[in-house]
């Protein structure tokens, strides 16, 4: 019988601990692959944060860095810049990357530091009990937003990368989603890009993932995925923002 679909050298053998439905696993395999068919899984580091990617290290088969919350873009810095060699990423959450770690975020975007930042935007803080984040949408619920988030009390959500569009130091920046197939072909698209750039000495590269939350969010996984299709696109639209190919 011909195989058509088989396991990745780029993840270990590990269970993942994620919640049904959450959408962290499929990212965690579409950078293991990305990882294998580029063939630098020997010489990459990865970087854990803190959050539902906390345990990261246990998944992929590279070498791993647990960083203290929200210091991953600078844990990183210092690896790439000891390490050359090296193909270094950082696997982040909203709470981590644009709350406690935004500054970290900010200042490697802005000096063009040589690293790959992979963004789960899942509109919440996941491990921690579904609290209000950065990301949080208007309206939506959460655990420190009973009544929904409101402008006038928790201001608007943080489109990081936009933001980090209007700097000089990123060659790549894209938010892609995880919602269905097509998209999930996007996404991996925008990962190998991103480890691209790095490779070829570009600068700063981040993709942000737009991801599902199913047990803070209150819904099955289908309405989840639903969710981020409907209303997560909305406010944060799908695209590159930055291509060092493109020139802009």
């Amino acid at each position: 019988m011909r195989q058509i679909f088989a396991g990745t050298d780029g993840l270990t053998q590990s269970t993942t601990i994620y919640c049904p439905g959450c959408t962290h696993g499929i990212t965690h395999r579409l950078v293991g692959e990305v990882l294998e068919e580029l063939g630098v899984t020997g010489r990459t580091v990865g970087v854990a944060s803190v959050g539902c990617s906390v345990l990261a290290y246990e998944y992929f088969n590279c070498d791993m860095q647990e960083a203290a919350h929200g210091r991953a873009p600078a844990v990183a810095t210092g690896i790439r810049r000891v390490l050359p060699e090296a193909v270094v990423f950082t696997y982040q959450g909203d709470g981590d990357l644009a709350s406690i770690g935004m500054g970290e975020t900010i200042h490697a975007a802005a000096r063009g530091e040589r690293i790959t930042v992979i963004f789960i935007n899942n509109a919440n803080y996941g491990m921690t009990g579904g609290q209000l984040a950065p990301t949080t949408l208007l309206g939506q619920v959460t655990t420190t937003t009973p009544g929904g988030r409101s402008a006038a009390t928790a201001g608007y959500p943080i489109r990081v990368c936009e933001l980090l569009a209007t700097l000089d130091g990123p060659a790549y920046v894209a938010r892609t989603s995880t919602h269905n197939v097509a998209e999930l072909h996007r996404t991996k698209k925008a990962i190998r890009a991103a480890f691209q750039a790095q490779l070829e000495g570009a600068g700063f590269s981040m993709v942000e993932i737009l991801s599902t939350c199913p047990t803070n969010w209150g819904m099955d996984p289908v309405r989840a995925m639903e969710f981020v299709a409907k209303e997560m696109t909305a406010t944060y639209p799908l695209g590159e923002f930055v291509n060092w190919r493109r020139g802009n």
